[in-house]
This record gives structure tokens, C-alpha cells and sequence, in this order.
């Protein structure tokens, strides 16, 4: 039995399985509030996009934007997989050199990398700084003639485009912190600084439209905006790209509203539109590189958590309360993201009540689900929320200073512990007394 079009299923106890493995037993085993990781589900994720490169015979380089959930067993996994890997601050470079992470398949995103993240980048001879303002370019060549070195870089545009999505996570229009603005010329003023340079090498263009988009139209717009540019550096300039980064932010399914489709006709829609434009503007075809993240790590990680009071307001509300909430998923409260969940321990019984999921942070924002039906609530049930596996562990916070949760792998049947629970004591590690 698949639970509401969730990729789990329901076991013969009416218990919410997870890779084969009972969630009810994993919130037993290692408390509440847990991630849970299926890592099958990571890996076909993984192999959706790389494998449909392979098959249409295009080049190109799969990279897990690391952004969406960082640790060290994630991103031994996709190290695993074959795949590159972006990471945008020196604590997700650190970890993924803990991890053993080959530093030729390492991209480095920001918009404000400091001097020592460059350093940091340079002197393990990362595979591609994505450069993002003209300070920025400065401190890179400094460096790289300060070391002698050279490395290459995709300079980050701003194609002008509103992507359907909160404007929290739209990226690519004109109005945006991040890249250079094609409107008004910046990006060919830092083309000049950057394509002739002795120690950077400059392979193309990148662009970053927004997350959870379910449409490609908005790619493939962002996608001929780029090849105007390119015809422009052509013909002023002889330039061709060695490489076209086209970003990440497909979307991944929440809830019954979001209708997002399968990765692989995404993909061969991306290429088959840079195919016609560089059989348009008659030049080679570059390697295409893509940054999902979301797509990666999203709907194969679930929730869990232990129900705690109740309030009924008649006529109004009936509250559920759980052991986590923004602390482990700030997304409601940051983006007011919509999840679905399911009482792992009454999976296949009948609904027969509306509820709202409130989490136990002092904050009136802190609502996980509003108006989530669910079989008769009692307290002790476990509650399973879908598709937290991307910006959940990323994003948690000590606020009311409540430790973050562990996660788990599960796969071939087996669970493993990746991330460990954090102790009372962890919290205060940091702290120093003033007495």
C-alpha cells in the first residue's frame, strides 16, 4: 500500500514502512524527533539525472547541491554515485573534505566568499569557483597569482527572469543579490576581466532561477537569454563556452497541490533547447552542468515525531502538539511551506478528524500542517511528516535552546545512525560562565 502518492509504503502492523524498515520501531529505537533517509531513494534520484545525460549522449556533470542536507555520510553517498558536488561556505567545503570527497568534483557557490573560503578553495585545487561579484574576481586572482595557480570559473548571471515560486527563493530575476546583471551590462564588463586572464579560466555561464519550480518553461526562457549574451560575446569578442550551468530548483512534490514532473523528460527538455541554440549560433556544444539539490534529497527523507497535548477550541481548531517543530523544520514559519503527514502507527486506518500540527516552540508561528486529516489522535502516536529530507536538518536551530534531532539512514533493510542526537550539553559546549 503507497501512502497518498508518497514513495513509502504500509506494512502488514498498519505501521508507515521506510526502506523496508518500520518507522514506528526507528521512533522507538532512537527517539523523537528523527530524521529518517531512504538512501535508495537518494541514489535513484541521483541516477534519474545522470543516467539521462548519459542515454541522450550529451556531457555534462551532475552536481549535488549540498545546501539541501550536509553531513558527512550525505555526502559519502553521493560520492558514492558518482556525482560533483557544490558547496557554498568552508563548513560544507569542510565536511566534504572529512567525507573524503575527491576536490576536482567540488564546486564553490556565494555571493560573499570571503578571502579565507577562497584560500580554503584554492589550496585543496577545488574543481570550480562560480564567481559572483567583481570584489570577488579580484580576490581570485590575487590569490591564484599569490599561489601560482590556476582554476577554472563560471561567472554567475542574473538572466532577468521571475520564477513562479515564493520570492524568498526566486533567484534569476533582475532585482537579485546574488550574480551579474545581464540588463545593464555588468556581465560583460566582468567577462573582460575574467576571459583573458593568465590564472583564471573562464569556462561560462551559470544562472539560478529560484527552487521548487514544477514548470520548464521558465528554464528553458532563462536558457535563450543566456545564448543571446553568448551570440553577443561572439560576435564582439570570438568567445564560445566551454560550459553552460543551468542551476537547480526543480520541484519535488509536498503535497496533492504540487504536480511536479519526473526528472528525466526535465532534463532532455534542457538539452534539446541548448542543442537548438547552439546549432542557432553555430558553435560547439558546451558541457551542461545542473545543480539539484531539493531534487536529490527532498522526498526521500520523512519525520518523525511523538504527539503530545491536544486543545480543542469548539467550533475553531483542534491543536496537535509535537516534540519538534521550527527547530527542525523552519520552512512552515520561513516560507509557510505546505507538508502532508500520516500517524506512522495508524497508517492504513480511516481519517475521521481535521487537526493542525503545532509545534512546542514559544511562537505562535510555529504551526507545522494546518487542517491535516488524520485517524483519532492519541497521545503517544507517532507522527510521520513526508518529504523533509532537503532545508530540514540544514535549517534546524537551537531556538528555546531544544537540541537538534538525529538522523538515520535506512537501506537493504538496515539502519544505520548518521547524525547523533545532540545533548543538553552540546548546547551549552560554547557557552562561558561570567562568574
Amino acid at each position: 500500500m503507497i501512502i497518498d502518492n508518497h514513495p513509502f509504503t504500509v506494512n502488514e502492523q498498519g505501521h508507515l514502512e521506510i526502506g523496508g524498515l518500520d518507522s514506528v520501531t526507528l521512533a522507538k529505537k532512537y527517539g523523537t524527533p528523527l530524521y529518517v533517509y531512504d538512501v535508495q531513494m537518494i541514489r535513484d534520484n541521483c541516477r534519474a539525472f545522470v543516467n539521462t545525460f548519459q542515454n541522450m549522449g550529451v556531457t555534462a556533470k551532475v552536481a549535488y547541491a549540498s545546501k539541501a542536507f550536509s553531513s558527512i555520510a550525505m555526502v559519502q553517498v553521493i560520492k558514492q554515485e558518482g556525482m560533483y558536488l557544490d558547496v557554498v561556505s568552508e563548513g560544507e567545503l569542510y565536511t566534504a573534505l572529512q567525507a573524503g570527497y575527491p576536490t576536482e568534483k567540488i564546486h564553490f557557490h556565494g555571493n560573499n566568499k570571503s578571502i579565507a573560503e577562497l584560500r580554503m578553495a584554492i589550496e585543496h585545487n577545488i574543481g570550480c569557483i562560480v564567481v559572483d561579484n567583481f570584489q570577488e574576481i579580484e580576490h581570485i586572482r590575487s590569490l591564484l597569482k599569490t599561489y601560482d595557480k590556476q582554476m577554472d570559473v563560471l561567472m554567475r548571471v542574473t538572466p532577468g527572469i521571475e520564477s513562479k515560486t515564493h520570492h524568498y527563493i526566486m533567484t534569476g530575476n533582475e532585482d537579485s543579490k546574488f550574480g551579474f546583471n545581464l540588463q545593464n551590462g555588468q556581465a560583460e564588463t566582468a567577462f573582460l576581466q575574467m576571459h583573458n586572464d593568465p590564472y583564471i579560466r573562464f569556462q561560462g555561464l551559470h544562472c539560478h532561477i529560484g527552487s521548487q519550480i514544477f514548470e520548464t518553461d521558465r528554464f528553458i526562457l532563462a536558457t535563450s537569454v543566456l545564448f543571446q549574451e553568448l551570440r553577443t560575446w561572439k560576435e564582439r569578442h570570438g568567445y564560445t563556452p566551454n560550459v553552460l550551468n543551468l542551476g537547480g530548483g526543480y520541484g519535488i512534490r509536498y503535497t496533492k497541490d504540487d504536480a511536479p514532473i519526473s526528472y528525466a523528460p526535465f532534463v532532455e527538455e534542457l538539452v534539446n533547447e541548448v542543442q537548438k541554440q547552439v546549432e542557432a549560433l553555430a558553435i560547439p556544444m558546451p558541457e551542461i552542468w545542473l545543480e539539484p539539490g531539493r531534487a536529490i534529497a527532498g522526498n526521500a527523507g520523512i519525520t518523525l515525531y511523538t504527539v503530545g497535548a491536544m486543545k480543542e477550541i469548539p467550533g475553531i481548531r483542534n491543536y496537535v502538539a509535537v516534540d519538534g517543530g521550527m527547530t527542525d523544520n523552519l520552512r512552515p514559519a520561513l516560507y509557510q511551506a505546505k507538508y502532508e503527514a500520516v500517524l506512522a502507527n495508524k497508517a492504513a486506518a480511516p481519517t475521521e478528524t481535521n487537526v493542525s500540527i503545532a509545534g512546542k516552540c514559544c511562537e505562535s508561528g510555529d504551526m507545522l500542517i494546518w487542517d491535516l486529516p488524520l485517524p483519532h489522535v492519541s497521545q503517544n502516536d507517532i507522527l510521520a511528516v513526508f518529504s523533509t529530507g532537503a532545508y530540514g536538518y540544514s535549517m534546524a536551530n537551537h531556538y528555546n535552546r531544544f537540541a537538534k534531532p538525529a538522523v538515520v539512514f535506512v537501506e537493504n533493510g538496515e539502519d544505520k545512525l548518521v547524525v547523533q542526537r545532540e545533548t543538553y550539553q552540546d548546547i551549552i559546549r560554547h557557552d562561558l560562565s561570567y562568574e
